[in-house]
């Protein structure tokens, strides 16, 4: 149980930090995506508002020196005025841009395309491209590495593309990064709980060895007293007779040394498996042997009891813990089913796993949290009824600590007009 308990606490705070870093991660990303596009467009929309090109102050363009005459070259001013209204977009804008424009007729037919701000597409390409894009119908998008922006233009459409491909690769590298240093980072914080979480743990674990501890030295004491006093009351019986008071006595010490016995049990079931006898024996024998004894049990109290095992079956395990598994199963579904109930048993192979289902299809309905923790000690849906019946709460959980001990699992189910608990061990 020490050893489940840390398993989980390591699980669950794996998935705690890495249910955060995808918090972040995501909101990272998706916050230097939408900067990205948000650039592009406020690029895009200062071109669509110029006919695909950079104002004029913005470019500066330089004199060439054979269209000069000698002496006159001047360098070009610097913006002034309008530029500076524009404070969103950096002075080296126009230099860093690379992009192309497309324009079209009312009739869909290319006009004229301009590529003199890109090296990576000829026209013939940037004519393909923008029909593409027009006949899509989309105001603006992305194609390829490519933002666009359909604008219209004196009657006419112009759609105009932006090369984002630096920008989109620096996200890419970005986003890779991250991954890379928080799976990293999560190997190191895996590395550090496997190694801490035992001196985490130390307390409960601590405890809990104490619990069982005091459970299995508390029982073996009890049971000395309980067996005088079992002892006394016979003598008692012989010499003065049958009475209510002795019967009385004799029957609660019964009650509590059988209560005392299957605590015992359940301790050293939870101490470890090595209690346990693995060999191979024949489960279909066993489970036909075992419901046999609860035949005539079935008949004496008016239920209709059906078994039925596939032939052949095997199992590697403690054949003395599973006939007990059998028997609290059937004991229990025989003691909560009414009178004229019905009680079924299976067993079979499924999946390459053996499979044991016993099944009260006359019992109560159960809602979902006294199914949840039907195998909790003590734990009694009815405990009126359990009194009644001499349950003390704890059969289930031994069956539970016996088929997780064979590495099974053991769940309940509520099904139309009762109950099914079946028991699965992997083989």
């Amino acid at each position: 149980m020490i050893k489940r308990l840390r398993v989980r606490f390591i699980a669950l705070a794996m998935a705690s930090l890495a249910s955060v870093l995808l918090v972040i991660l995501g909101a990272a990303s998706v916050l230097n995506y939408r900067d990205i596009v948000a650039t592009a467009d406020q690029t895009l929309a200062l071109l669509a508002e110029n006919g695909g090109q950079f104002p004029a102050e913005m470019r500066r363009e330089e004199l060439r020196p054979n269209e000069a005459p000698a002496g006159d070259f001047r360098p070009p001013e610097k913006p002034k005025g309008d530029l500076h209204r524009r404070s969103e977009f950096s002075p080296e804008l126009a230099f860093e841009s690379r992009f192309f424009s497309v324009l079209f007729d009312d009739s869909g037919a290319v006009v004229s395309s301009d590529v003199g701000m890109i090296a990576a597409v000829d026209e013939d390409g940037a004519e393909a491209l923008a029909q593409e894009v027009y006949a899509a119908g989309k105001a603006n998008g992305f194609t390829s590495f490519y933002r666009y922006l359909r604008s219209a233009e004196n009657g006419q459409t112009r759609i105009i593309f932006l090369d984002c491909g630096r920008g989109l690769e620096t996200f890419r590298s970005f986003l890779l990064s991250t991954v890379w240093i928080a799976m990293l980072g999560m190997a190191a914080v895996f590395a550090l709980l496997v190694t801490f979480s035992g001196r985490i743990i130390r307390p409960v674990s601590e405890s809990y060895e104490k619990q069982k501890q005091f459970i299995t030295d508390a029982g073996h004491e009890i049971k000395t007293p309980l067996t005088i006093i079992d002892a006394d009351a016979e003598l008692l019986e012989m010499e003065l007779g049958e009475s209510e008071w002795i019967r009385d006595i004799q029957s609660q010490t019964k009650r509590l040394t059988d209560l005392t016995n299957e605590l015992i049990s359940l301790a050293r079931m939870e101490e470890d498996g090595s209690r346990f006898e693995m060999i191979d024996f024949p489960f279909s024998d066993l489970v036909e042997e075992t419901s046999q004894s609860f035949q005539s049990r079935a008949r004496l109290e008016n239920k209709r009891f059906t078994v039925s095992v596939e032939p052949m079956l095997s199992m590697n395990g403690d054949q003395k813990a599973i006939r007990q598994l059998l028997s609290i199963l059937l004991d229990n579904a025989l003691k909560y089913s009414p009178e004229g109930g019905d009680i079924s048993l299976s067993a079979d192979r499924r999946s390459g796993s053996l499979t044991l289902t016993v099944r009260n299809t006359t019992a109560e309905p159960m809602t979902k949290e006294q199914l949840s923790r039907m195998f909790d000690r003590f734990y009694r849906a009815d405990p009126s009824r359990s009194a009644k019946s001499g349950g003390y709460g704890i059969g289930l959980s031994i069956a539970k600590a016996v088929v997780t001990a064979h590495k099974g699992k053991l769940t309940a189910a509520g099904e139309p007009g009762g109950v099914a608990i079946t028991a699965v061990f992997p083989q």
